[in-house]
Formats: C-alpha cells, structure tokens, sequence
C-alpha cells in the first residue's frame, strides 16, 4: 500500500494550529488538539449575484467567471427579451443586444466567441447568432425551424439537439452553415446537451402532446451516431448542464412543474446524485460552466411561485477545498419608527445612527449597534426629511432637507452623541443631495434647491470643514438628486438618481469626485427609481455599493464599472443606508402599497468569503 508521502509528495507536518490555507490533499497533524487534520474537497452551491434583469428562459454560454445570458423572456408581461448580461464570477454586467430577441433558445461557446440559435421569437425560430464579446452578428440559418433544444460545442463546432413536438433532429454548425447530424433515438424537447461537436451527451426532456412524458434518458454522440446510455436518477426537463461527454452535471429543472434541487453528476458511464442540491428550486434558466464538472453557474428561472413568474437570481457551483459563501442580505432588527427620506450616519454596521424623514416629519434619532435600534433622547431642532447626512454616531451632520408646506430648507445640525446643535447654514436651500464624509471633512452633492423637484435639480456641491461650508472648484457632469453616493471628501462617488428632465426621468450615470473637480464614472447596471440614495453613504470610490430602488437590486462599484450583486429582500426607495461595500445596512424606507407607505425592515449585507474547508480526518 503506498503511503502519503509517496502519493502527495510530502510527509506530515506536525503544528500547533491549523494554516490558514493549504494545497489540494495536505494533511497535518496538530499537536494542540491531537487530531490528524487536512484540507477536505467541498462540494456545493451558493447563492451569486443576481442578472439585472429577471426573466427565464434565457441561453446559457461559457464559463462559471465569464459566462454569457441571453435573450429570455420576462413573465408577467410575457415579454421576449434581446438582452445579454455578462457574469465575471462576480456580477453582471450588461452585454451586446441579440438582433433578434427570443427565449427557449440554444446557446454555446465562450464569452468571447458565443453562439445562439433557434427559439421562441414567439414564433419557432431558426436564426443564428455569433458573439465577439461585444456585439451580435447575424449568420446563417438553421435547416430546421425549433426551440427548446439541447445546444452544446463551440462558435464554429457546435450542435443542436431535439425540439418541439418531441423532435429527434440533430444539426451541426462549423462556423457558417448547418448540416443535418443522424437523428437521436428518442425524440424530445427542453433536454440540455453538453460536450462537443463530435463527442457530446444529450440528457431528460419532455415528449409531445397529449402525454408529455418526461425522460430520464442519456444519449452519447460520437460525431457519426446517437447511443442510448445509463439514464439519469429522475426523469425530468428544463435543467442546467455543464461539462463534458464524460464529466458533467445537470441540475435543477422541472418535473410535473415544479422546480427541483437535485444535482446529478456524469463520470461517462453513469450518473450519481451528488449531495451539493440548489439552495433555490430552479428550471428554465440560463446556465454555464466548466469544460469538466467542478464549476458551473445557473441564471435567471421560471417561477416557482406563481408559476408564470421570471426570476433574476443566480447559482454558483464549486468543488473546491475551499468553502465559498457569497454575498448576501439578511433581515435584522426593525428600527423604532418607521420612515423614509431621512438622514444617516452609519459608517459601520455595529454604528451609526438614523435621523428625521418623513412625513409628517420628524425629529426622532436611532442608534444601531449592529443589532438593535434604540431610540436615543437627543432630537434635531427642526423636524424634516429629504436631508443629507455624514459622520459618526457620535460626530455627525443633518444638512439641508425640506418642511411642509413646499419648504427647503438650508439648516445644518450638528450631534454629538447626546444632543443636536444649530451650526452654519448651507449657502443655500438644498434636498435629496448625494453625501458622504466626516463632520470635519463632508461633501454633499447636487440635489434640488427648491419645488417642483425636477425644474430646481443643480450640479452644484459643496465641501464642509466642521465649521463652515464652500462650494466646490468644479461642478458634476450633470444636475440630479435623490442618488447613491459614498467615499470621503477627496474621493467621492455619486451615482443614479433623477435629473431635470421630467419626473420620470432616472440617470444611470456616476459622478466622481477628487477633490478638486469632477469626472464620469462607469454607469450603474441598473435603477428602479426612485433610487434608495440620498439619505446615506455607503463604501468608497473604489469599492461602493448601491441599492437601487423597488426593484430589489444591489450594485457594486470598484472604481471602474459596476456589477451586480444579491438582491436585497424587501423592494423599498430612499432608505437610510450605510457601511462598506462588504458589510452594509438599509433600513426603513418607502415600500409600495404600504400605509402610510413607509417601511420599517432593515437589512444587513455580507460580502463574499472564502475559506480553507479544514477537517478532522480519522483512521481505522
């Protein structure tokens, strides 16, 4: 029998604690608890960042860190989508339109060189498509019109597999025309394919009308023929598929309409349940993955409730000796009074503190410790909302904001842990600016100035120095407010938000501030307006996050471009918001069909993390 050093290369360490990390197969021995411990291969999903878009039915191209989804359809209103979104293993991003938009499509190839095919236009499509990465091209047709195919292989060695009506077609594409490939056995639709041109597997589906039997068969291509081969554990359609001929998984899908969890692993010969099951039901998505069977991503689903339901949410999944926790939001402790359009100061999730909003408005102050809100004796000296705020707990400033009837205001206030004092007034009438800094080092930006809203947004900032207020050397590269903003007052971001240009109109740009002027930043993936912002600053120039509305979706910045991260739970705009890109709050906020519409729900965001999955291992 070889022993361990023979098979890894090198003997047991013996350490008084665990490393922190370490190679694929590395053992020691740990002399402070006296157990033979080593690095153990995890297998499981976690949950991702959410596409942009929800919808389902979408085509699913690439790797798990650069995968392509495209087209789809939204549901309700049953809307069929163009749209692409890029995933770069840690967000998406939007990507180049389909020319022709369609959902139930085929899709393969890698984010660089993709390549979609047939669909629901509505009507059954036999369109193709390559991707550079960048842009879609029209290519050749299809010879037969289908949707709901398997598609697997590359942009200029692809197949297509099965369609509607419990199709047995197969086609083949070398980078410019179709050539019809031997029939599959057994006809069917929604099945997925995985593999190559000329060495691929073909895997579930549903027969045609009336039955509509679903399938648990396998079949194997050898790029001259179909061969019927182990069946899969459940007989069932609409998965998500990734690897190859001889290591693949398939995961999810549909069996008498519902959606499922289960993940099956192919090792060539047969398939196995593995014990990695989706932490969200999924079918009907987009999916991507490795060429093996370590790596995959699923996006975007159909339903589960109601039925008729697109989903935006994404699944990663890993092999890894690595436990892998992504992002997410996670309900916390409701503050005391229920509000929005207030002001914060909450640079950590353990501290900060709520103020005003409204209305009617008012003067309450929360503090948060990173668990519950307490409700503190000091109170700002005139009650109102739609003012910004920076700082500290301890050390922090309400500026500007607005009092019925039709009333912006210019008064600032400082607090100092206790109470609240009247300090130097803002050059002029200011609300819903963009903020973020300390009580000697702020900056607010844009807003409205006066009533209506749209007519009175400027382009304007000012700088504070705890003492008194001066406006910037440069103004932003356009007039808005009611924004997401955050960093310091030498290094500021300033994103979304509404323009002069009419109430229903939402900007998607960033504002970038050095100190000194102004630039354009990358623009935000997406804005449900109205924006959450405007009532706290949340990371820095380089590492922002911004939570953008009803729409329950979360953005993160590195300075750059923006990408999207999990969805927060409850739809709500103009929040109190706050902390770091990686360990965040939102609280309270306007929620629709709420009486008086005001929420009082917080949330906490944790960011990514990953760590050695370390074991105790025993003899025997």
């Amino acid at each position: 029998m070889a022993t361990y050093r023979e098979i890894v290369g090198k003997k047991i360490k013996k350490v008084s604690s665990d490393p922190s990390s370490g190679l694929d197969g590395e053992m020691w021995y740990n002399s402070t608890t006296g157990t033979l411990r080593g690095l153990a291969i995890l297998e499981a999903w976690s949950s991702s960042a959410a596409l942009a878009q929800n919808r389902y039915g979408a085509g699913g191209l690439g790797s798990q860190t650069a995968a392509v989804i495209a087209g789809g359809r939204i549901s309700p209103p049953n809307a069929v989508q163009s749209i692409s979104e890029e995933y770069n293993g840690t967000g998406f991003v939007s990507g180049g339109s389909l020319n022709t938009g369609r959902f139930n499509l085929g899709a393969c190839g890698t984010e660089p060189a993709g390549l979609a095919f047939a669909g629901n236009e509505p009507s059954v499509s036999n369109k193709t498509e390559t991707y550079n990465g960048s842009s879609w091209t029209a290519g050749n047709t299809m010879n037969t019109a289908r949707a709901g195919i398997g598609g697997c292989g590359t942009q200029t060695a692809a197949l297509a597999v099965g369609g509607p009506a419990g199709s047995t077609a197969s086609e083949s594409f070398n980078g410019s025309t179709w050539t019809s490939t031997p029939s599959i056995n057994t006809g069917r639709t929604a099945g997925r394919s995985t593999g190559t041109s000329t060495a691929a597997i073909f895997m579930g589906g549903e027969g045609a009308a009336p039955s509509y039997t679903l399938y648990a068969n396998t079949e194997s291509f050898d790029g001259s023929s179909w061969s019927e081969v182990s069946d899969m554990g459940a007989a069932k359609y609409l998965m998500g598929q990734s690897g190859s001929s001889t290591a693949a998984i398939v995961f999810g899908g549909r069996i008498s309409s519902t959606n499922q969890t289960a993940t099956e692993k192919w090792d060539g010969t047969s398939w196995t349940t593995s014990p990695a099951t989706l932490g969200t039901a999924f079918g009907y998505g987009g999916a991507a993955g490795s060429p093996s069977n370590t790596a995959a991503l699923q996006a975007g689903s159909l339903g589960p409730s109601p039925a008729t339901a697109s989903s935006a949410f994404s699944q990663e999944y890993n092999v890894s000796t690595n436990v892998i926790t992504n992002g997410a939001w996670a309900s916390g402790n409701n503050i005391n009074t229920a509000r929005t359009l207030g002001g914060s100061a909450i640079p950590s999730v353990s501290d900060g503190i709520i103020f005003g909003g409204g209305a009617p408005y008012k003067d309450a102050t929360e503090k948060y410790d990173g668990t519950t809100w307490t409700t503190l004796p000091g109170t700002l000296n005139t009650a109102r909302g739609y003012m910004s705020g920076f700082g500290t707990s301890t050390a922090a400033v309400a500026a500007g904001g607005y009092t019925a009837p039709n009333n912006p205001q210019s008064l600032v206030e400082e607090y100092n842990g206790s109470s609240w004092s009247e300090e130097t007034n803002l050059p002029g009438s200011r609300k819903s600016a963009g903020n973020c800094g300390t009580l000697t080092a702020g900056l607010i930006m844009g807003g409205s100035t006066a009533q209506p809203y749209a007519p009175n947004v400027v382009n304007t900032a000012f700088e504070y120095n705890g003492t008194s207020w001066t406006a910037t050397p440069g103004n932003m590269p356009e007039a808005k407010g009611q924004g997401m903003s955050g960093g310091t007052q030498t290094a500021a971001y300033y994103c979304g938000g509404r323009t002069s240009a009419g109430p229903t109109s939402y900007t998607t740009k960033t504002a970038e501030y050095d100190g000194s002027s102004f630039s354009e930043g990358g623009d935000i993936i997406s804005i449900g307006g109205p924006p959450t912002g405007g009532q706290g600053a949340t990371g820095t120039q380089t590492a922002g996050l911004a939570t953008g509305g009803t729409p329950t979706t979360t953005n993160t910045y590195n300075g750059t471009s923006w990408v999207t991260a999990a969805n927060f739970n409850t739809g709500r705009n103009r929040c109190f918001s706050g902390g770091t890109a990686t360990a965040a709050l939102i609280a309270g906020g306007g929620e629709p069909g709420g009486s008086p519409g005001y929420g009082n729900e917080t949330e906490e965001f944790t960011g990514a993390t990953e760590s050695a999955n370390i074991k105790t291992f025993t003899t025997s």
